[in-house]
């Protein structure tokens, strides 16, 4: 049965007790809106319908959110990229604020208007799967009852798949300002690039397809020069991949820099080398990547003007060092012509991804078409 009880001067207090459900109370300004939810309840109880919305009624979405970030992002191998957007999302000055109970469609929609002001659809989007993740992960796992909203919003729409490649002049002005960097008498450093792991790893993604990831983790132990292999136990999917290495792969990992105890040993007996195989971190790639792509504009525009000649328009902008990935599947797909020898090699379940990531040019297509 329902019961209304006056507190203080402007409010309501509801309560609804019925024998085996937890006891359900809210506090209104109005004694009708009371009366209103007493009977919505009721209603719910005596049609097997009722929800036990305390947990909503008394959490806010930012609370929901912070406790996630805490419990549940560390056990993902997405977490640092995961807790960023969860940051992202409780910097707006209204989401966050509301309670679980109160969450809408509408004001998911004004929260996604205003990120579209400052961010891509794209960006909106991820950050709109976390939201849904979140949510659905509160209600089934803590008994925080609320309809997810996302389902019912529209979306920001899907961006293009990017189809950036490599031209024979790009790719040699960005190789050559990933070289040089040296350290010169003085102290002082020559122009370049003064982290020596980035030209090789560059070289090495557009030849094998590897995510930046998956670089950055590869070890020696994994790498077996005789057979032309690289194993990666964790990728981005979760499944384990060897990817076969080309002669010109091996290369470039034979002339990669020994580390002074390498060399010291090297002298004595052939040494297995262990570790790492790139020691830097994804934040100088992708600083020295930015800075490499900066002076090798800067190098283009010099030559043009000495030789008197037009720059091309575009050259390396929007660059991004993903779209080694997009550059290196290309030219597989030139060698593989067997679709799923070339998903084998750049690690893709889904062979609509993998589609994204083939850009074949249609001068080339012209050309094999005779």
């Amino acid at each position: 049965m329902g019961q209304i009880t006056k507190r203080g001067e402007y409010q309501w207090r509801a309560k609804v007790r019925r024998k085996g459900f937890p006891e359900q109370s809210r506090t209104f300004t109005y004694r009708e809106d009371a009366e209103k939810w007493i009977r919505t309840v009721e209603r719910e109880l005596e049609t097997s319908g009722f929800v036990d919305r305390r947990e909503a009624d008394k959490n806010t979405l930012g609370e929901v959110l912070r406790r996630y970030q805490r419990e549940v992002t560390p056990t993902k191998k997405s977490a640092p990229i995961e807790s960023v957007k969860i940051d992202v999302i409780m910097k707006d000055a209204v989401l966050p604020k509301l309670k679980m109970s109160a969450l809408a469609s509408s004001a998911v929609t004004s929260w996604r208007d205003r990120r579209l002001k400052e961010v891509s659809g794209a960006t909106v989007n991820r950050e709109i799967d976390v939201l849904s993740t979140v949510l659905n992960h509160a209600r089934r796992e803590w008994g925080i009852h609320v309809e997810n909203p996302i389902p019912f919003i529209k979306r920001p729409e899907k961006a293009r798949a990017r189809d950036r490649r490599f031209s024979a002049e790009e790719e040699s002005y960005l190789l050559a300002a990933l070289t040089g960097g040296e350290r010169l008498d003085d102290g002082t450093f020559s122009k370049g690039a003064r982290n020596p792991w980035l030209l090789p790893l560059v070289q090495l993604a557009i030849e094998t397809a590897m995510r930046r990831g998956e670089l950055l983790s590869l070890t020696w132990e994994n790498v077996d020069l005789e057979r032309q292999t690289a194993h990666l136990p964790d990728t981005k999917n979760g499944d384990p991949r060897t990817v076969p290495l080309s002669k010109r792969a091996v290369a470039i990992l034979k002339a990669l820099p020994k580390s002074e105890t390498e060399e010291e040993l090297e002298d004595e007996t052939e040494v297995q080398r262990a570790g790492s195989v790139f020691p830097t971190t994804a934040l100088a790639l992708r600083k020295g990547f930015s800075r490499a792509i900066e002076r090798a504009q800067e190098q283009y525009r010099a030559d043009c003007k000495e030789a008197k000649r037009r720059p091309v328009a575009g050259f390396l902008d929007d660059v991004h060092f993903h779209d080694t990935r997009h550059e290196a599947a290309s030219r597989l797909a030139e060698k593989l012509t067997n679709v799923l020898e070339l998903s084998a090699v750049t690690g893709h379940r889904d062979l609509r991804m993998l589609k994204r990531y083939y850009h074949p040019r249609a001068e080339d297509l012209a050309k094999k078409l005779g």
